[in-house]
């Protein structure tokens, strides 16, 4: 089954890849792989994710707001294949930051939301390595922030 066709039978759909917000590009490519740049906690109404881990946010949420973020990792990938995700051959590495207060240590719980969607949603092509890490603050009071590494055909 094709990666898309897995998708809508998850019932998932993909955000539009969104354009970077500062001087960067969304990912570069060189050779097969493929390096996406941060992608932020953003609802399906397009409304931010924020909220500090450990203060305003539980784990369960958090890990909803990293699995948005693989959302966004996945409309990023889809762009840089030209709409085809089946060029998509596996993923590498995420590397998620959670927006934390300073005693919070269940970061590798909240960047799962994101870890366990790839895995569902793309087998064993979705199992990665992986850091996650806590952050003081991350850009727009977002919740999470995570970026990835991609091999493509």
């Amino acid at each position: 089954m094709s990666i898309q066709g897995r998708l809508d039978q998850m019932g998932v759909t993909l955000p539009s890849a969104p354009a970077p917000a500062a001087n960067y590009v969304p990912f570069v490519r060189v050779g097969d792989t493929l390096y996406v740049s941060g992608q932020i906690s953003i609802d399906e109404n397009g409304d931010l994710i924020t909220g500090k881990l450990g203060d305003d946010m539980d784990v369960e949420a958090g890990a909803a707001a990293a699995k948005r973020c693989a959302l966004g990792l996945l409309a990023q990938v889809r762009a840089a294949c030209g709409g085809d995700l089946d060029n998509l051959v596996r993923v590498v590495k995420l590397t998620g930051f959670v927006n934390s207060t300073g005693d919070f240590t269940q970061q590798p719980q909240v960047v799962n939301g994101a870890s366990d969607f790839l895995v569902e949603a793309l087998g064993d092509a979705g199992r990665h390595s992986r850091s996650a890490v806590s952050a003081a603050a991350l850009p727009l009071g977002v919740a999470v922030e995570i970026e990835g590494i991609f091999q493509l055909r």
